[in-house]
């Protein structure tokens, strides 16, 4: 008996180091001084509900959000609190689809809108650590990155050559027109057929002198991150989606985000409903050219096409969890190296976009926007390692300017609930679903 009680326990520890052998053949190893500081990672989107988040000491915080929410007719919004790299806080107010009777849950996702070019931009620094790239790389001409026979040919103006991908990321580049979101006028203006390619955009705008030149000057640009987006897949020899999920996502812990469709049958099985007000441009000519009045959110633009300029959809939660990824902080591991994080956070002046970032001001905190018809999202990590992010599936009379009344909502519900939040992380927590 005791014979094979010994054998039984030498099997098990045999397979036990099989397996612990296995795991670190295949996945990467963790730097030394980071070990103690890996937590175990949960599916988000299949774990949370409302019930984790619904707690008295946090009603007077509901009551703010849903005022908020009242007062510029907002759906449904979407919202997540995370402290030190622990989320806190994950909630979601109103409808995901009203129409469906469906209430809003952490768990639905939603259009990030230009959320989307903090992802393209962890892309491009998880490609530099790897020496892949460098941010100092020039993209076109003879040395530049994309130096394909459609870049060669249509560039007419050299000072192209001398926009770096850090120019692209700080929207630097000069180019003299951004037009991702005027797509019949492209296809108006180039005589074609069927709606305009990524392809038909780099033609039109390449082929004009710059603006001003390379980093003399900012002007904020979607068609620098869709060329971004090109270098992703030039370097890394794989789609932009199929990088961005697996050597970004996967790694921070994020499941459950896609690049988005641009009509209501194109929605995911968790994605929300989008609503834009009746003075918000509500409809407008569906962007293929079929003449057809669609409402802006269901067709007013190709969403796929912006890829790492702004077709993410995610939810907040996920998108706490890649924060928390790319922030320096050591409870969390970190997908890019600390050098990465410094130059994606640096700040120079007001005037100085930051890389994938908006802001990055010391005083102020890191902060990233994104605004598309029919959604509206805020991403602002404070100072003290505090951040909230709030994601909405209506947009407002007020487009992007209306990242300053959530940011006020913020500041706002930190300064009195902030003492309130239960000591825990649902980034790890087993919350029983």
């Amino acid at each position: 008996m005791k014979k094979k009680t010994i054998a039984i326990i030498l099997t098990a520890i045999t397979a036990a180091a099989i397996a612990t052998a296995f795991v670190i053949i295949h996945k990467p190893v963790p730097k030394p001084d980071s070990l103690a500081s890996l937590k175990p990672r949960i599916h988000l989107n299949d774990s949370l509900s409302n019930v984790h988040s619904s707690l008295p000491e946090l009603e007077g915080l509901d009551k703010k959000v849903r005022n908020y929410m009242r007062q510029w007719q907002i759906k449904g919004a979407s919202l997540a609190v995370m402290r030190n790299d622990s989320l806190l806080y994950a909630k979601g107010y109103g409808w995901a689809d009203e129409g469906e009777n469906i209430e809003m849950q952490p768990y639905h996702i939603l259009r990030m809108a230009s959320v989307s070019k903090l992802i393209t931009a962890v892309g491009i620094m998880v490609l530099q650590d790897r020496d892949s790239l460098s941010i100092k790389d020039t993209v076109f001409g003879p040395s530049g990155i994309l130096n394909d026979s459609l870049f060669n040919a249509v560039i007419k103006d050299k000072n192209h050559h001398k926009i770096t991908v850090e120019h692209l990321l700080r929207h630097q580049g000069g180019f003299y027109r951004d037009p991702l979101f005027s797509s019949n006028d492209v296809r108006n203006q180039m005589l074609l057929d069927q709606p305009p390619v990524k392809e038909d955009f780099y033609k039109l705008v390449l082929r004009h002198n710059l603006r001003f030149m390379p980093g003399d000057w900012q002007k904020y640009s979607n068609f620098g991150y869709l060329l971004l987006s090109e270098i992703i897949e030039k370097v890394s020899g794989r789609s932009y989606e199929e990088f961005i999920r697996e050597e970004v996502l996967r790694p921070a812990g994020c499941y459950d985000m896609h690049i988005g469709g641009s009509y209501y049958s194109d929605r995911f099985d968790n994605e929300v409903r989008y609503y834009t007000h009746e003075g918000d441009g509500k409809f407008v000519e569906e962007y293929n050219g079929s003449g057809i009045m669609v409402e802006r959110c269901y067709g007013g633009n190709n969403i796929p096409l912006l890829s790492g300029a702004g077709a993410w959809c995610g939810s907040p939660a996920e998108i706490a969890r890649l924060v928390a990824s790319i922030d320096g902080r050591e409870e969390v591991q970190d997908i890019i190296s600390p050098e990465a994080v410094a130059q994606m956070t640096e700040y120079f002046d007001k005037e100085t976009y930051s890389l994938g970032w908006n802001d990055t001001a010391p005083e102020k905190g890191w902060s990233r926007t994104g605004t598309l018809a029919g959604t509206s999202a805020l991403v602002k990590y404070f100072p003290d390692g505090e951040c909230w992010i709030m994601i909405t599936n209506t947009s407002t009379w007020r487009g992007p300017g209306q990242a300053r009344y959530t940011d006020a909502l913020f500041k706002q519900c930190r300064e009195l609930y902030g003492e309130k939040f239960p000591e825990r992380d649902l980034f790890v927590m087993d919350t029983g679903l």
